[in-house]
């Protein structure tokens, strides 16, 4: 269970997240969208302690997320490039997470073998460093090693995007194979709605940092989202 309380986030004098109240069930695919501005990645960037709170707080299984780090450990995520290192190549940096996860080579390379279709032969046993692959390569990478160790909550921020549309397919059949484990708890943030209505149970729209729509995914929710952010041309 992820649970925000009165979490705030200012720069100065300008506000650019208020949510009051926000919990998050074990084992919901989560999906957030907004336009931009709309907060969803301070959200996230809260949720991973990479910023910190102006008001409130967030906790992750009974974790508080920017007074413990035992949240680490059962958390997977990428926002975005920066989360990668540069200066190896995949397969070093797939190492690397791995040791961090508690797995050794033959568990990494094992846990591997399942993405080689999502790699597309573009990734593993490149001599390229990370910094060097293209955008939609460099997000395949950092998706997969968000997955590494079997995390129980998994963060995505924009996955979809830099992506081909096989990879997007690809993705999207990743994430529904996640959403089977009712324990793994999966939260997504996209510009694309058609992509966010097919992988969530459950979605939640910002505006200008406020919480405004709280769905269950249904055939009906893409229309209904379509509709609310066409309404805000006319405003």
């Amino acid at each position: 269970m992820i649970q925000v309380k009165n979490i705030s986030k200012k720069y100065g004098s300008i506000e650019v997240l208020n949510v009051q109240s926000l919990d998050i069930p074990t084992g919901e695919s989560f999906g957030l969208v907004g336009n931009n501005g709309a907060g969803k990645t301070t959200l996230f960037n809260l949720l991973l302690d990479l910023i910190r709170p102006t008001t409130g707080s967030i906790t992750s299984s009974n974790v508080v997320v920017n007074k413990s780090e035992d949240w680490k450990t059962f958390t997977g995520s990428f926002i975005d490039e920066s989360f990668l290192i540069g200066y190896l190549t995949p397969n070093e940096y797939f190492e690397f997470i791995g040791e961090l996860r508690g797995m050794n080579k033959a568990d990494v390379y094992s846990f591997l073998q399942q993405f080689e279709e999502f790699f597309n032969g573009e990734i593993l046993g490149k001599k390229k460093f990370l910094r060097d692959l293209s955008k939609g390569n460099q997000k395949k990478a950092g998706i997969v090693a968000a997955l590494m160790g079997n995390p129980k909550v998994v963060i995505l921020d924009e996955p979809f995007a830099n992506l081909d549309p096989t990879t997007q397919i690809r993705l999207k059949n990743i994430i529904k194979k996640l959403k089977e484990d009712k324990e793994t708890t999966v939260l997504i943030s996209s510009h694309d709605l058609s992509h966010v209505t097919e992988v969530c149970d459950r979605i939640v729209v910002l505006e200008k940092g406020n919480l405004v729509k709280d769905i269950t995914t249904t055939a009906l929710s893409l229309k209904e989202l379509e509709s609310y952010f066409s309404s805000s041309l006319e405003n």
